[in-house]
């Protein structure tokens, strides 16, 4: 019997999202979905910064993985330091907190490692030692940033596809080659009566008008959302069976070690969510 794929998990666990990837990926393994170990979760947060976080950590726990966790917002007061510019390269303070995270996680070898609701930049050092992966609300070539920002940029462009990926993390956000996606239409039922509904309309009338709250930005919202840990579980499914893997140079490859510009797990997920979306 061969060596299990191991899996490092790297989170701040703010919340209820961050809870659910876990509880999805552990639930997946448990029933033989996927045949992996979690050899590790790293947090960047320690016990009593805020609730969430502490019940996070409780299920780590419960779930008997290896924790380890290193406070962000201590070690950033401690040396009197603003958040970092997202746009510019991380300062030499931040690349230190990286390196002491490292420290922590030498006894470990993770196959590949997921941010699943880690809110920090991964740096270079960090990007270097492991193969990290990261999910994105958006198509391989749609929109970056948040997945509000995402939405709105869709409804201005008059988008006809909306998709969610998994790209490998470097340390320019949001940038990194695409391992895995899924792709959905956005027109069609229900989505043309919805279109209709916003014809002649700026994104800032809408926005002004009604917000998150417009029934285009839901529908669209919600068919991606409900892909996200379909993606997740489905991922490192690909990655653990060897049908897609990230090269030394860090882009992306299939089976036979060719490199592609992701790999599509449109049907998969497709037939993961047919049952939500009714």
């Amino acid at each position: 019997m061969g060596r299990r794929y191991k899996i490092g998990w790297f989170s701040t666990g703010r919340g209820e999202g961050s809870r659910g990837l876990l509880r999805t990926v552990q639930e997946a393994i448990k029933t033989g979905q996927l045949d992996v170990d979690i050899e590790f979760v790293y947090c960047s947060r320690d016990r009593g910064e805020t609730d969430a976080t502490d019940g996070y950590l409780d299920m780590v726990e419960g779930y008997g993985i290896p924790l380890v966790s290193f406070s962000y917002q201590m070690y950033k007061a401690v040396r009197g330091m603003p958040n970092p510019d997202p746009l510019k390269p991380l300062p030499p303070w931040r690349l230190d907190y990286d390196r002491e995270v490292m420290k922590r996680l030498k006894g470990f070898h993770p196959d590949l490692c997921v941010l699943a609701g880690f809110m920090l930049i991964t740096g270079p050092e960090m990007c270097r030692r492991y193969d990290i992966i990261n999910l994105h609300p958006a198509a391989p070539d749609g929109p970056v940033g948040t997945w509000q920002q995402v939405i709105w940029k869709l409804v201005e462009e008059e988008a006809s596809t909306q998709g969610v990926k998994m790209h490998v993390a470097i340390p320019e956000l949001d940038a990194g080659p695409t391992a895995t996606y899924c792709l959905f239409s956005i027109r069609g039922k229900p989505f043309d009566r919805l279109w209709a509904e916003i014809r002649g309309k700026s994104v800032a009338e809408i926005k002004t008008d009604e917000g998150e709250n417009n029934p285009l930005f839901k529908a669209i919202r919600r068919h991606g959302y409900v892909r996200e840990l379909p993606l997740v579980v489905a991922t490192i499914k690909s990655f653990s069976r060897g049908r897609v893997k990230i090269t030394p140079d860090k882009k992306v490859a299939d089976a036979a070690g060719r490199l592609i510009n992701g790999y599509d797990l449109t049907a998969e997920i497709d037939e993961a969510v047919r049952n939500n979306l009714g």
